[in-house]
């Protein structure tokens, strides 16, 4: 079975050997939100508050954001301000594009540049 976010990151704190006090000092936060979050008492936080974690515990954004269903205003940003983009995330959308398949459509287009 696939792991919650919550899940995900109270595994990935414990390797890192973090307490949830010291994350949420420095994440900003109260640490009782951080217990909620990992015992699924609480939906995931904002991307911006997941981005500070993944800094803190030095971990891909990548892996907690996906985990949360959640991006960064940055990246809604940049796909809702240009049509292509939005062509382009409709058509790999339709397409159901697997891990894998992800990957290797970034190899080809960093190609591109």
């Amino acid at each position: 079975m696939d792991q919650t976010f919550g899940q995900t990151l109270k595994a990935i704190r414990r390797e890192k050997g973090v307490s949830q006090r010291e994350l949420a000092d420095k994440v900003g936060i109260d640490f009782s939100y951080i217990s909620k979050v990992e015992n699924d008492r609480m939906a995931p936080p904002a991307a911006d508050t997941i981005q500070k974690i993944c800094e803190v515990l030095k971990v891909s954004t990548e892996l907690l954001l996906s985990k949360s269903g959640k991006i960064t205003g940055e990246i809604s940003d940049a796909i809702s301000s240009s049509q292509s983009a939005i062509k382009f995330m409709n058509e790999v959308t339709n397409m159901r594009l697997t891990d894998h398949e992800w990957d290797r459509l970034i190899t080809n287009l960093k190609k591109l540049r």
